[in-house]
């Protein structure tokens, strides 16, 4: 059986990395039937569009994607392809492991991290709800749904059930934003009700930031509203290592892209020494997604065990070895 993908390799080190994670794929034994779908800053600025016909219509092909970086303006310029992509598709569920990887010093190296961050990912304050009401004085809409916010917490208790995690703690800032992050809370809880099962728990955001810096061991997975999911999941990816050695998957009830949550980083575009490690891990949850369950559980391994080794770390990660000899050395693991 083969399965259609569509890859977006995204612009700066994105083309780089979503080869190497390819080539991962496909020494797997997997049958995939690539289709490459362009968009970058330059296809943006040239059809004036976000996002592209082509992309979408590719996506809608084949319902599955892997998404290298592209870059987003700051300030200005064209609105985030991410933010688009994930309204047109519905792309609801915001879904990142954050694992400690062996052989990657850092200042956690002593604890063992294993958590999910699942981020409610269409509406808060990403529903770009802006308006100047008068020169320098701005107002951005804060919008949390009933139907959004039972929706996530859903999938993150689904998700914690089949995967035998034993406790969700829901994040929030209800104590000021009564209204808004308190309906969020509520409907986390109607859904933890369901599941009594399962721990659950309830951090103020503020909070939340301080108790993964002082024992991020003890979260196993964490549920947020959009803004806040964005935040405290780099955060976490900074516990392991950083966004380099982080997957992401974006999951809606029709389409899903999985994307490495790491920027375009053009400073070392096209020198062959980024890190394709979450682009690679982005891939091990595509997998699992098309039920290729075995083929996700190799792959994952040797990623590890090149870690593991430390001979072929790439320098972010305190090694010298270059994208192509990482790539090599996870698909010579493969076996």
């Amino acid at each position: 059986m083969s399965h259609p993908v569509t890859l977006i390799p995204g612009d700066g080190i994105g083309p780089e990395v979503a080869a190497a994670a390819r080539r991962a794929v496909d020494a797997t034994g997997v049958k995939i039937e690539w289709e490459t779908a362009e968009l970058n800053a330059d296809v943006i600025l040239k059809t004036g569009e976000s996002l592209p016909k082509h992309v979408i219509e590719s996506l809608d092909r084949t319902r599955v994607g892997l998404k290298g970086p592209v870059t987003t303006p700051i300030g200005g310029g064209y609105t985030s392809v991410n933010v688009a992509l994930r309204k047109r598709l519905d792309l609801f569920a915001n879904v990142r492991p954050v694992r400690s990887l062996p052989g990657v010093v850092t200042r956690f190296q002593d604890v063992e991290i294993d958590m999910v961050i699942f981020r409610e990912n269409t509406e808060d304050l990403y529903s770009g709800l802006e308006h100047e009401v008068v020169r320098d004085v701005v107002t951005s809409l804060k919008v949390i749904t009933r139907t959004a916010s039972i929706r996530i917490a859903e999938y993150a208790f689904r998700f914690a059930e089949s995967a035998g995690r034993k406790k969700v703690t829901a994040i929030h800032k209800a104590n000021i934003m009564k209204l808004a992050d308190g309906l969020f809370l509520r409907c986390a809880r109607e859904v933890a009700a369901r599941y009594p099962h399962i721990e659950y728990t309830e951090l103020i955001v503020d909070n939340a930031a301080m108790q993964l810096v002082i024992r991020p061991e003890q979260f196993d997975l964490l549920l947020l509203p959009n803004l806040y999911g964005d935040i405290v999941s780099d955060l976490a990816a900074g516990l392991v290592g950083g966004l380099g050695v982080v997957p992401g998957a974006n999951m809606g009830e029709h389409h899903a892209v999985f994307e490495a949550v790491h920027g375009s980083a053009p400073d070392i575009a096209g020198k062959g020494v980024a890190n394709p490690t979450a682009m690679m891990l982005s891939s091990v949850l595509m997998l699992i997604h098309l039920n290729e369950h075995a083929a996700a559980k190799r792959l994952q391994s040797a990623i590890e065990k090149v870690y593991a080794g430390r001979r072929h770390m790439t320098r972010d990660v305190g090694g010298t070895a270059g994208t192509n000899e990482f790539t090599e050395a996870v698909i010579a693991a493969l076996g």
